[in-house]
């Protein structure tokens, strides 16, 4: 066997670790650059506080309820900020959001055609029955016909998507 120049073989993997498809240029921070800190999760007392602070009835909301409902959307939206759409829209920033607008998101004719700002009262009507209310969309799913899970469901998502209440 024959050895190897070491030092070659280093030189050639700064060469090759130096070279990118767009001639060297690189979106990506090195390594050692400081990572922008997520921030953090609320803590139960804020929730709580959030909570107390939405308009009737949804401040009498159960969160736990909210949360074990939202499993049933689970599948097809994501709530945290910044997440990725799925099949369905990332809902973080829902309210107030004008119906069919979300970059990167693909509605259907009927939602971008909808003319109204998600508000609690729309997505109260949406979730009991999402082809009754909105004939036309492609969300498949059934709706849920409980009113308490509904607000439950709604208290949930205006704590977790970064609903901030009205100033008064």
């Amino acid at each position: 066997m024959r050895s190897l120049n070491l030092a070659a073989v280093a030189a050639l993997c700064v060469i090759v670790s130096a070279c990118s498809k767009d001639g060297g240029s690189s979106s990506q921070a090195p390594a050692d650059a400081p990572t922008p800190a997520a921030a953090p999760a609320p803590t139960d007392a804020e929730k709580a506080a959030a909570l107390a602070a939405l308009p009737a009835p949804y401040n009498t909301g159960d969160l736990s309820n909210g949360q074990s409902k939202f499993a049933l959307c689970r599948s097809c939206h994501t709530i945290t900020e910044g997440g990725p759409d799925l099949t369905g829209p990332n809902l973080y920033g829902v309210f107030g959001r004008k119906a069919g607008v979300k970059e990167g998101y693909s509605f259907s004719d009927a939602v971008k055609a909808a003319g109204f700002i998600w508000d609690a009262q729309q997505l109260d009507k949406w979730l009991a029955d999402p082809r009754g209310f909105m004939p036309g969309t492609k969300m498949t799913f059934a709706g849920i016909k409980n009113e308490k899970d509904r607000i439950d469901l709604i208290a949930y998502l205006k704590v977790e998507t970064g609903y901030q209440t009205p100033a008064k």
